[in-house]
């Protein structure tokens, strides 16, 4: 085990490791890194350690902080503390917004055994709940060493990132055996788990499924509904490179029959001035949510160049194509889309969400396309459309309550490792009081 963890310090520090998970060690991307509390990433604290159990909830980025957010809830209603550390800036802010003083936030430490020990002796978690498919090997060995019991949950394993686990066994194995726990979003998950050493696995659902649908401005969504009148909408989401120039493709395909306003929202906002000066390029004229520019009848595209603010976008259209999907391959989530009352269109590299994108398609409510060629026809037949469009919307509004069950089947897989904590915190005030 000594040669092993000399082994994952190594993988740790490269870059294109093939291990899940270790990108963050790095990458911490420009833009994404608050250097005021960098220190944060060497383990140093700057918080205080609250008395009492504790228990460590990491979400690498803006998505896994969503689904994590109802289920700290649960872990703070039986007076548990809880420190959540994300990878970004925008997941951090994220956190404060959402949660407040319900939970101590803290930049994720490096996946470097000084960082980690440095943290885990500060910190002295009671319990390591890890979401999704965050693997890093100095941490996930640290803990093991300290009988930490480490649970992973909302687990999903990509078809990558299993191929490449299945060609390092050994490391696999010596790896997911520290796990306590997995609780993975889909039956698949939990195969793949298991054919890789965790054991036990259980199989949950999502739990993005289960978190409210995201929240909006009404002040500022009446505003825009006024400023659209009764043109039509659609919204490409979640895009990445080549996606945006897609949608302006579809969008001057479609101008002078549909009339319609295209609301792209790029991934990752920081590309924004690129993406809008490609499309000034093609003679598009761009409104832009930080600029507060109107929407008037002569605008082409509005630039979604904010973050936290999906529920607007998503509100004001009725068809959403989700990207990363079309050329970049992995997908993302669209049960939100289908929570808010859209048609959903989507590329077909949807590996990361096959679960959700193949229960929507069977309930009608989402639909793959191959290429710009066919998104334009979709998007175009969706406009026109209007009891396709409500079918559609309906089936996904159904579909998205019947896969709901997710946080309440983890919360019942974490009862072992949770009741005890909620036991020692509720006796702690009692104990504190007598000395």
């Amino acid at each position: 085990m000594a040669r092993f963890g000399l082994s994952a310090y190594r993988l740790a520090g490269t870059v294109a490791s093939p291990v899940v998970g270790l990108y963050i060690t790095y990458r911490t991307a420009k833009g994404k890194e608050d250097r005021a509390r960098r220190l944060e990433r060497f383990g140093y604290p700057s918080a205080n350690r609250p008395q009492g159990p504790l228990v460590w909830f990491h979400a690498a980025s803006v998505g896994e902080t969503n689904a994590v957010i109802p289920l700290i809830r649960e872990i703070r209603r039986r007076d548990i503390h809880v420190i959540l550390t994300t990878g970004t800036i925008t997941s951090a802010r994220l956190a404060a917004e959402r949660l407040g003083n319900e939970a101590i936030h803290q930049y994720v430490p490096l996946d470097l055994k000084p960082s980690v020990s440095r943290f885990l002796d500060y910190w002295q978690p009671d319990c390591a709940i890890i979401a999704e498919s965050e693997i890093w090997p100095a941490t996930v060995l640290e803990l093991g060493r300290r009988r930490i019991p480490q649970i992973l949950i909302n687990a999903r394993m990509s078809d990558r990132s299993f191929a490449r686990w299945r060609r390092r066994p050994a490391i696999a194995e010596a790896l997911f055996e520290n796990l306590a726990l997995v609780i993975a979003q889909s039956d698949m998950d939990a195969e793949r788990f298991r054919d890789l050493g965790a054991v036990p696995v259980i199989t949950s659902g999502n739990l993005k499924v289960d978190t409210d649908a995201p929240p909006y401005d009404s002040a500022v969504l009446a505003r825009y509904k006024k400023q659209i009148g009764e043109r039509k909408t659609w919204a490409a989401i979640s895009t990445f490179d080549g996606e945006e120039n897609a949608a302006a493709i579809v969008h001057r395909a479609l101008r002078e029959r549909d009339r319609q306003l295209t609301i792209i929202v790029p991934r990752h906002p920081e590309r924004c001035d690129e993406i809008e000066a490609a499309l000034v390029k093609q003679g598009l004229k761009v409104a832009r949510r930080t600029r507060d520019d109107v929407l008037s009848a002569d605008v082409d595209i509005f630039l979604g160049d904010t973050i936290g603010e999906m529920g607007l976008y998503l509100r004001l259209t009725e068809i959403a194509f989700v990207g990363r999907s079309l050329f970049a391959e992995g997908g993302q989530n669209p049960l939100e889309p289908a929570m808010l009352g859209c048609a959903v269109l989507s590329g077909g590299h949807v590996q990361n969400f096959r679960d959700a994108y193949q229960k929507l398609a069977r309930s009608g409510s989402a639909r793959m396309v191959r290429d710009t060629e066919m998104l334009a026809k979709g998007v175009h037949y969706l406009l026109i459309n209007d009891e396709a469009r409500r079918n559609m919307i309906e089936a996904g509004i159904t579909a998205v309550h019947e896969m709901r069950g997710a946080l309440t089947a983890t919360v019942k897989g974490l009862e072992p490792y949770i009741n005890p904590l909620t036991v020692k915190a509720r006796l702690l005030p009692k104990a504190v009081a007598q000395v």
